[in-house]
């Protein structure tokens, strides 16, 4: 038990280590972005200190020295912060019914030792690319107003560069998804570092997009927001590398929320469709929390109601076969009046044929273990008895709604081998179907045991997906964490680029623009902005679950359009959200002063 606590504990660990790497990953967009934002204001700064006689390495040395101290400051401070997140996170588990054992905080020595070479690793290393443009300043820019940086010698293979690294990703992500002859450790690593270099890939390929995608997403600025519609949309598209950038930070945190989006409403789809063929009964009884096993009273009562035809009911335990643990099933021969599954071997009467040693599998137990009809098998009790079986069916579930674990034997041989056997699911037919006196009468006879649940075939699809949603919204306010560090970024961007502007705001406000027109502009780029980011990042995201929804077989495939309109309304929002202090702050410039502004 120690053990499998260990376990779970060292996978939740691991779980919500890799939401925070997603965060520290869009952060490195963020702290990209911003240096070299300051570095290109600071050209003729740059520039006249190589004219003092400054060199390259001393340059290169002052912008990686300040991102050394950004970086530490930012990590002291994150890290104390850190706490007071876990504590809600906590809480929010609790919220999600993840009720983890708590003790006393614990605060060791190499959570901050670890954290903070992180957090200045990871500073330096988004530092590096702005730090070398900040070398290739000429001197003679000191003498030139509206100076920009030079662009990089490798700036003209940024296309190609792009599509490489997109297909590289590709292949790699392509390699830990099918090649099952890797661990299980080197295929995750292939993907996730595959997906890493897609994002990549995305974001250089980003500024090419921006351009055509402004005129197309800030159209209705244009004519909502009048003047100040049409300067947003042209303030947009003047730097495509720095509005990519940010909107890619942006970009990653709405791929990964519809990466999940869809794998979920693909999963949802399977399942439904799965029990609505499967389940033919017209009642299940379950335990009132969905998933534990229920004792055999209930299954008792039941079958003493006037009117009942039949009642099925499908016992559950575990057991030991071939080297690991699997679940075991007990099912009664009129198990097909109930359940109905197709056959690769065998039929509907296999149930009825289990005798005192017959068993049957699904399709996938049997491939995995090389089993056909007639093939021996050995299965251990919990009591560490072991029942030799002769396999005399294989059948073919509905993918994700199985009612039978990978080993089905007899109902009269699980209950002699079993200690206090108990149903998983109790299915009952009863004349008239599903009516409200039917189902009055089936809750009467249960009112004496509080652990069932009474269920339709609606209300089983609805209470089995509660699971599923229950871990859905767990994932999406994880990763909203990585949204909001996006969002840092957009403030941060519109911040800077408010003080790189201050002259041509002053000039703007002195030919009559009114400070309700400029902050209406800054929010219309805000939203532009992460319009972009929904752009790029929605697509990205369903791609994304189309390419591993394939390569695993998971699921239906299903684009949940509502789902997907949501996230597009909620990137709107995220991006009024994020203008309020730019927009603010823009609003209130001194004409006179910004106009003297350097």
């Amino acid at each position: 038990a120690t053990k499998d606590t260990s376990g779970f504990l060292n996978i939740f660990q691991d779980f919500l280590l890799a939401f925070g790497g997603i965060a520290l990953f869009v952060g490195s967009f963020v702290i990209a972005n911003t240096l070299s934002i300051t570095i290109a204001q600071r050209t003729r700064e740059l520039a006249t200190l190589r004219t003092l006689g400054a060199t390259r390495r001393q340059v290169l040395r002052s912008v990686l020295v300040e991102a050394f101290v950004i970086g530490t400051l930012a990590s002291i401070v994150g890290l104390f912060l850190g706490l007071l997140l876990a504590k809600g996170l906590n809480s929010l588990l609790v919220s999600f019914g993840i009720n983890l054992p708590q003790a006393s905080t614990v605060f060791k020595t190499r959570t901050i030792i670890i954290s903070l070479l992180v957090g200045i690793v990871i500073t330096m290393i988004a530092a590096v690319r702005p730090a070398l443009r900040a070398t290739r300043v000429p001197p003679i820019a000191a003498a030139r107003e509206g100076a920009l940086l030079p662009p990089s010698r490798w700036a003209k293979y940024g296309t190609q560069a792009a599509y490489g690294t997109i297909l590289g990703a590709f292949a790699l992500m392509l390699v830990g998804l099918l090649v099952n002859s890797l661990s299980t450790g080197l295929r995750l690593l292939a993907v996730g570092v595959g997906a890493i270099a897609l994002f990549i890939g995305f974001s250089m390929l980003a500024p090419r997009l921006v351009p055509p995608l402004v005129k197309v997403l800030g159209w209705p600025a244009t004519k909502i927001g009048g003047a100040a519609g049409k300067l947003a949309e042209g303030n947009s598209a003047r730097n495509p590398s720095r509005t990519a950038s940010t909107a890619s930070a942006l970009m990653i945190g709405l791929a990964l929320v519809t990466l999940v989006g869809v794998l979920a409403a693909g999963l949802r789809t399977g399942f439904k469709s799965s029990v609505n063929k499967a389940f033919v009964a017209n009642y299940a009884i379950t335990a009132t929390n969905n998933f534990s096993p229920i004792s055999l009273s209930s299954e008792k009562a039941v079958r003493t109601v006037p009117g009942v035809t039949g009642v099925v009911g499908v016992r559950a335990g575990e057991g030991r076969a071939f080297g690991s643990n699997i679940n075991v099933t007990g099912v009664p021969p009129n198990a097909n009046e109930a359940i109905k599954v197709d056959w690769q071997a065998g039929g509907p009467g296999t149930p009825a044929q289990l005798g005192t040693d017959g068993a049957f599998v699904d399709k996938a137990y049997a491939k995995a273990q090389h089993l056909q009809v007639g093939s021996r098998l050995s299965v251990e009790t919990p009591t560490g008895r072991f029942l030799n079986l002769k396999l005399i069916g294989i059948s073919n579930p509905p993918k994700g709604a199985s009612p039978y674990g990978d080993v089905s034997i007899s109902q009269a041989l699980f209950d002699r081998e079993y200690q206090n056997p108990q149903n998983l699911f109790t299915f009952v037919n009863i004349q008239g179907g599903v009516t409200q006196a039917n189902t009055n009468t089936l809750n009467s006879a249960l009112s004496g045991f509080p652990d069932a649940k009474l269920q339709t075939k609606s209300q089983f699809i609805d209470n089995q997906l509660q699971g599923l949603t229950l871990l859905l919204n767990l994932l999406y306010v994880l990763l909203s964490l990585s949204i909001v560090v996006s969002l840092f970024g957009i403030v941060n961007t519109l911040v800077l680029t408010v003080f790189e502007r201050t002259r041509e705001l002053g000039m703007l406000r002195a030919v009559g623009m009114s400070r309700r027109q400029v902050r209406r502009m800054i929010r219309h780029e805000s939203v532009i902005t992460a319009l972009l980011g929904a752009a790029f990042g929605i697509p990205l995201g369903v791609l994304l679950a189309a390419l591993i929804g394939a390569t695993i077989n998971f699921g239906t495939f299903t684009v949940p359009v509502g789902t997907l309109i949501v996230f597009v309304i909620a990137a709107v929002i995220a991006g009024l959200i994020a203008a309020i202090w730019p927009a603010r702050r823009a609003g209130k410039l001194n004409v006179l002063q910004a106009l003297q502004y350097e």
